[in-house]
């Protein structure tokens, strides 16, 4: 007997839609349904009321980050997830499959499970289908998901075989893991871009006594239509007598889609991830809140929405919000979007049980793919006249020797100030880097970097060239991924935009990286991806980087990048391995934090005017790696003048933290030579 007791309601004609419901400990649900992601208990800039208030009835949270922090021990404390977040409606816990597909340079697999690295404290944990069981028996979701291995839809057909094999045995040890407890548990089908994997999948999963069934692995390099194509295949080969989630979708057409093929369930951190940026769904299409054209618009997001935000602000307003970075944009437009979705939830499932869903869907699917400016009736501002190109907080500046730099009207700092932007970038990070020759080294794994501060992509291109200009001499090579963070991507956009300005951009790759938050070379061997945001948040994610050009504001602009904290963060994420990090700062403080954190500092390659930049490493090895650019390692001179200066420390060492910070300082092992 099901632990999820599910019915059917209606079934659509001409359409595979299903209006149903189910019952859970905490309450019943009815189906289709949108689960808002609380990655980490809780819903990004959103409240438990104003999930309530939009019409949640169920929300996600994931194993992996749990089970780091706060820890099994705090939920086994509150009883669960519910009273410790003040949830009183069903949770869905994912296992964290997801987690070991997106970090596989900080994980190494094996059939007992993940070994990983935590990204808090550097522990090297296991997770397992057991581990993971146990972690969401102490959260005590209602529904729990088995471990997994999601790989890319287009890996290869033995690479999906060998996967899928894998995620049966684990689904039967999450099986015999999960015991007599009451929680729900679904299966996961599997089988990447591959039809009858995805049967065979499912055959295998609906033999076994699961609760329901999540079809995994999609969203994650497949395009629209092939996703739409195998979610249908998949839900064919599903009981009707149980409900069917696809995991990871999506925006509301995609939903839409879904429904359209069978599916009951959906999550994604879509709505409220793109608030961030400005981002609203409406019902006439989506809408880009950053845009000018809305600076003067006294109307609602949405003349049919009964939103606490469509309600009582303009456009004009949240435009401005959105603009100012303010944290209220953020939720707002996050409040209107969670109540689009639970909203096109309910019209769903009300035209699926009164037998108009196909009329319902062939009208939505074409209003909600349109986007702002596809508005024939609109009428946009004209661009003002003004002296310089200008986007946002940016310009374009024109150098006396005629290259051409963007600089930021707020603070006044100018990308790449004193030398041609594009030989700066070869001389501070692809030469200084020995990128060529790292590149060359076929067999090794990928090589990855972070790119710190994209502003107009000028470091991330010169990495590009490096690798086009190598791949094109038809050597192999070792597969490169860059990933370039950003939190204001205006100085980009600008510099797209003046193209014929900047030698660099005269490229397909940032302009697509712009729309689609990235960019593969046709060959499949390069990867560039956008993590736009604050980042401090982003760095968790990512792949354990090899290289990284640390290229932010000065700290007087970007003061909390230039912390002894966010470099401790860096190095922690960098371990295990060998991993350097080139900077154009000189600054005694900055090179003592990055002491602190761990990190090995030499000094860098002259650039321009400067006499010297910085490189930081992960172990002293790193230097041969590097090559003959670096002159050598800070000494016990350089400690000498660092006990001297005056501004010794970085911004966040407090003066009560200062003796332990230069105690710390003076017993780094690159300094034991030098100690008296």
């Amino acid at each position: 007997m099901s632990r999820l007791p599910f019915t059917l309601a209606a079934e659509a004609p001409n359409s595979g839609a299903r209006a149903g419901e189910f019952e859970t400990r905490h309450g019943r649900v009815q189906t289709p349904v949108f689960m808002p992601v609380g990655t980490q208990a809780t819903v990004k800039c959103q409240t438990v009321e104003s999930l309530r208030e939009a019409g949640a009835t169920v929300l996600l949270a994931n194993t992996y980050h749990l089970m780091l922090r706060p820890g099994a021990e705090v939920f086994e404390k509150f009883g669960g997830i519910h009273r410790f977040m003040q949830w009183d409606h069903p949770v869905l816990t994912d296992s964290g499959g997801y987690q070991i597909f997106s970090m596989p340079q900080s994980c190494r697999m094996s059939e007992a499970g993940a070994m990983f690295q935590s990204y808090i404290d550097g522990r090297w944990l296991l997770l397992s289908p057991e581990t993971s069981i146990a972690m969401q028996q102490a959260i005590a979701s209602d529904i729990m998901m088995p471990l997994d291995q999601c790989i890319p839809s287009t890996a290869p057909r033995a690479e999906a075989e060998a996967a899928m094999a894998r995620t049966h045995r684990w689904a039967e040890r999450s099986l015999a893991a999960r015991g007599d407890s009451p929680q729900a548990l679904f299966g996961i089908v599997q089988g990447a871009a591959f039809p009858d994997l995805r049967e065979t999948c499912a055959a295998f999963l609906t033999s076994l006594p699961f609760d329901g069934f999540a079809v995994g692995g999609l969203a994650v390099g497949e395009t629209r239509a092939q996703r739409e194509d195998l979610t249908a295949a998949a839900t064919a080969c599903l009981p009707r007598e149980r409900p069917r989630y696809l995991m990871g979708v999506g925006t509301p057409v995609d939903m839409l889609e879904a429904v359209h093929r069978g599916v009951d369930m959906f999550d994604c951190i879509i709505p409220t991830s793109l608030a961030q940026r400005g981002t609203a769904y409406t019902s006439e299409g989506r809408l880009h809140m950053r845009r000018g054209w809305y600076r003067l618009q006294d109307q609602p997001l949405d003349a049919t929405c009964a939103c606490p935000t469509c309600r009582r602000y303009a456009r004009a307003y949240l435009h401005h919000l959105i603009k100012a970075e303010e944290a209220l944009g953020w939720h707002l437009i996050g409040v209107h979007n969670l109540h689009f979705y639970h909203r096109s939830m309910r019209e769903m499932r009300a035209q699926v049980v009164a037998g108009d869903f196909c009329a319902y869907y062939q009208t939505k699917r074409l209003a909600w793919a349109r986007v702002d400016g596809e508005d024939p009736g609109a009428r946009r501002p004209q661009p003002r006249a003004v002296q310089r190109p200008r986007l946002g907080d940016y310009e374009v500046q024109v150098a006396p020797q005629g290259f051409c730099s963007i600089r930021q009207c707020s603070s006044g700092e100018v990308m790449h100030s004193v030398s041609n932007p594009m030989e700066e970038a070869q001389q501070l990070y692809v030469a200084q880097s020995n990128l060529a020759s790292r590149l060359r080294q076929a067999d090794a794994p990928e090589l990855v970097i972070w790119d710190v501060g994209l502003g107009a992509a000028t470091n991330a291109m010169a990495a590009v060239r490096c690798w086009e200009a190598l791949q094109a001499t038809g050597a192999p090579l070792r597969p490169l991924r860059i990933v370039s963070y950003e939190r204001d991507l205006d100085a980009l956009r600008l510099a797209v935009r003046e193209s014929a300005r900047f030698p660099h951009l005269h490229h397909a790759a940032p302009s697509t990286l712009l729309r689609q938050s990235g960019w593969a070379h046709a060959s499949g061997g390069l990867q560039w991806v956008l993590l736009a945001g604050d980042f401090q948040e982003q760095l968790a994610g990512a792949p354990r980087p090899d290289l990284i050009f640390y290229d932010p504001f000065s700290y007087k602009t970007d003061g909390p990048l230039w912390t002894a904290g966010i470099f401790a963060r860096i190095f922690r994420a960098a371990m295990p391995g060998k991993s350097a990090l080139y900077t154009y700062t000189t600054s005694t403080a900055i090179r003592a934090a990055l002491l602190w954190a761990g990190f090995h500092v030499a000094r860098g390659a002259p650039t321009g005017p400067k006499n010297e930049t910085t490189m930081a490493c992960t172990a002293p090895s790193c230097l041969s790696d590097a090559g003959a650019s670096v002159v050598s390692l800070l000494d016990g001179r350089w400690l000498a003048r660092w006990e001297r200066s005056g501004a010794r420390y970085p911004a966040d060492v407090t003066p009560e933290m200062q003796a332990g910070f230069a105690a710390q300082l003076r017993a780094h092992p690159q300094f034991v030579p030098f100690s008296t």
